[in-house]
């Protein structure tokens, strides 16, 4: 199990920043993601866009926060 807190916590308190299309972001939560039956990988929350990741912590998709927010 890939553990997110040692991964992620640098980037969480502030210490490290994401780039995204050019632009340094924040992140301001990472979490796991699962279909109703199984963890299906992770998410990276900045305050623009919501990154997934498999289990294989392979990046499968972004998408606009604004667009989250609204499902």
């Amino acid at each position: 199990m890939i553990n997110l807190d040692e991964r992620y916590q640098d980037y969480l308190s502030g210490n490290k920043k994401l780039r995204i299309d050019g632009v340094d972001e924040s992140l301001s939560a990472y979490g796991w993601h699962c279909d109703g039956n199984e963890i299906k990988g992770y998410y990276l929350t900045t305050k623009n866009h919501k990154l997934y990741y498999n289990m294989n912590e392979q990046f499968v998709e972004m998408k606009p926060l604004r667009e989250v927010a609204n499902v």
